[in-house]
């Protein structure tokens, strides 16, 4: 703990730690962006694992008396999230994604793409039909591809990343779902363990950061898995390949989706002759492009 945190003494009501803790990781200038967007929230979420509950707790329990021993573990976790900058769903080991609980480990991405609005609706209006099947490329906790797969039951689904890591992770959250006959999870570079494996709809969330914003990101930000985040000079490298290979993965209506971020800029000087069709949600988030089979064969050329 450093000097200058304060934490109020047991006995004390689950309000007054709350109030302490925020202003407290305010006093500390962290970074939020990995499930809550401010401090109240982010020492609501560490309180109520500490506590055990969920997040459909009532409110009543603000005025629930903590014991020693409660406010001991949430003082803890609190202080862990200040002095190491690690964001709260590793130190909760989970993450909230489409409605859905994940589990979440340092070796996974924390989930947050706003491809979560293409699969409430099922992809609609992209895909001229439901996909029969759908893979999760670069899938981390499987996060897209479960998630895919609970709207669409009637879709196979498989999730592939070249991290074993990041698959066992991906594999507990099939299991914790009960999707083991639906979602199959693979390891491997690309589409390098999928064998001739065709699918209705490819999504990807690659890794796209370029090196500049890999340098100058937060601490909180650092504490995710660089395998994940950067992809070479101008955050091109994982996509470029993709472009050149997707189309040989995509049944003949299949579709592409990818998520880009900030490097969406980078991909339109890179291919300037390409029409790129960028998406809009109504939560926020940008750069998520679409492309068909029929497109990514006939722009195969400039992908060169």
């Amino acid at each position: 703990m450093t000097q200058s945190q304060q934490w109020p003494s047991a006995p004390c009501t689950l309000q007054a730690l709350l109030e302490q803790a925020t202003d407290n990781f305010a006093a500390a200038d962290l970074y939020f962006g990995h499930g809550t967007d401010n401090a109240w929230d982010e020492a609501v979420a560490l309180a109520l694992h500490g506590l055990g509950l969920g997040w459909d707790a009532d409110v009543s329990i603000l005025e629930w008396v903590l014991s020693e021993e409660q406010v001991r573990t949430i003082v803890s976790l609190c202080e862990r999230r200040i002095d190491e900058r690690i964001p709260a769903p590793y130190l909760t080991g989970k993450a909230f994604f489409a409605g859905l609980e994940f589990r979440v480990t340092p070796d996974v991405l924390i989930p947050r793409s706003p491809i979560a609005e293409l699969i409430e609706t099922a992809y609609s209006p992209w895909l001229p039909k439901e996909p029969e099947t759908i893979l999760d490329l670069c899938a981390g906790s499987g996060c897209i591809g479960i998630a895919s797969a609970a709207v669409m039951p009637d879709a196979r689904v498989d999730l592939s990343d070249i991290s074993p890591e990041a698959v066992q992770v991906a594999e507990d959250n099939i299991r914790l779902h009960g999707l083991g006959d639906q979602v199959q999870a693979f390891t491997g570079d690309m589409f390098a363990a999928l064998g001739d494996r065709r699918y209705d709809l490819i999504v990807c969330n690659p890794p796209y950061v370029d090196a500049e914003d890999l340098a100058s990101m937060p601490a909180e930000y650092q504490a995710e898995p660089s395998i994940a985040l950067g992809s070479g000079t101008d955050g091109l490298d994982f996509c470029r390949r993709l472009l050149r290979e997707a189309g040989e993965h995509l049944t003949e209506q299949g579709c592409l989706i990818v998520e880009l971020g900030n490097s969406w800029e980078a991909l339109e000087r890179a291919f300037p002759r390409v029409p790129f069709v960028w998406l809009e949600f109504e939560r926020g988030g940008h750069g998520v492009f679409v492309m068909t089979a029929g497109e990514l064969a006939r722009y195969r050329p400039e992908f060169g």
